[in-house]
């Protein structure tokens, strides 16, 4: 751990000389990619920068001790040792969370896909309540939402919702969505107080940039439709639907949002180069030995990762066996809670592995 953050230092130095050098700011792009690095590793070295300090008082104190003879003062710098040793351990154990590998997709916008699973109506109509569920918690966090392709049921539910969602570190607090929501508590429609159990799929995707996902056009079939759904006469009467289909893996797209054929297609290529970014990551993963890999990550999307029972008034994620009773304020976006417990058992389980890369 010392090597990596010894030379993280000695890169650090490199990097304020590099930014402040006249001929480096004159090459803008230059100058943002060290900027970027620099603030990237600033916190790390600065909190090593404090480890070094406390151990270099460490030191001064156990040289001191070998020549004081007073016992008073011998006491005072025991408990001064023993202050430093207790600072000792909480910054090292600061260090190796933040030494810690960082998802590149973190600071990533976001692509979340909402879809009806097992239940019929129940399960799209749980769908469309998780759709507002997440609109909210983005919204409690300044976030910027839009539709991009939004299909709705007769009965007000959702049988797909794909939509984005931008603002800072917003791929890192969704990540841990993707996955299949249970839901179990008595539908609307049924008359004998039966409580049934259906099932939502939510994907969440960061959202990438061009450099990242290349497509070639010959790659590429694109067909317009007319529109289905809300609409009014524009519905039927222009053909402003877009369909993409990436023809090698077979992924499909479809918005329809907008009533403009050029922004529906710019919708659907945001969507597209983020499945296909997915896709391609999966199939690397798929590929990395199991051992090296979080075992929350973003998780399986065919993984059941939680529960809302709706009698018991209870949510539960089954990856770490955490249960709110607070399902109303739940659903209502307050997920935080939830979050962050997800955040810290992705970390530990981290820490536990060891990381011993590169």
């Amino acid at each position: 751990m010392f090597k990596k953050l010894d030379k993280m230092l000695e890169r650090y130095e490199k990097l304020n000389e590099l930014v402040s050098d006249a001929d480096v700011i004159a090459r803008m792009d230059e100058w943002k990619t060290y900027t970027k690095e620099l603030a990237d590793i600033t916190e790390t070295v600065e909190k090593y920068t404090e480890y070094k300090k406390v151990v270099k008082e460490q030191e001064e104190i156990k040289e001191m001790l070998t020549i004081e003879t007073d016992a008073e003062m011998k006491a005072l710098m025991h408990e001064e040792l023993e202050s430093c040793k207790q600072k000792i351990n909480t910054i090292s154990e600061e260090l190796r969370i933040l030494l810690l590998p960082k998802d590149p997709n973190d600071d990533k916008n976001v692509i979340m896909e909402i879809r009806g699973g097992a239940g019929g109506d129940e399960a799209n109509l749980f769908a469309y309540e998780l759709y507002k569920l997440y609109i909210k918690y983005a919204e409690k966090n300044r976030w910027k939402t839009e539709d991009i392709d939004i299909s709705v049921t007769e009965l007000g539910g959702l049988k797909e919702a794909v939509f984005s969602i931008s603002g800072k570190s917003c791929y890192a607090k969704l990540k841990y969505e993707s996955g299949v929501h249970r839901v179990q508590r008595v539908p609307e429609t049924e008359s004998q107080g039966r409580v049934h159990t259906s099932t939502v799929t939510v994907a969440v995707l960061p959202e990438v940039e061009d450099v990242e996902v290349k497509i070639d056009e010959k790659d590429l079939r694109v067909d317009t439709l007319r529109s289905s759904g809300a609409g009014g006469q524009h519905v039927n009467k222009t053909e402003s639907c877009i369909r993409l289909t990436h023809i090698p893996t077979g992924i499909v797209v479809l918005c329809q949002d907008e009533r403009s054929q050029t922004k529906n297609r710019e919708k659907a290529m945001r969507v597209l180069k983020s499945r296909l970014y997915d896709f391609y990551q999966s199939q690397y993963e798929k590929e990395y030995s199991e051992n090296r890999r979080s075992q929350v990550g973003t998780g399986d999307r065919s993984e059941r990762i939680r529960t809302y029972n709706f009698p018991q008034g209870r949510v539960t994620d089954h990856r770490i066996g955490l249960t709110l009773y607070s399902i109303d304020n739940f659903m209502l976006g307050d997920i935080d809670e939830m979050v962050e417990a997800l955040a810290i058992h992705d970390r530990e389980l981290k820490l536990s592995a060891g990381f011993e890369e590169e």
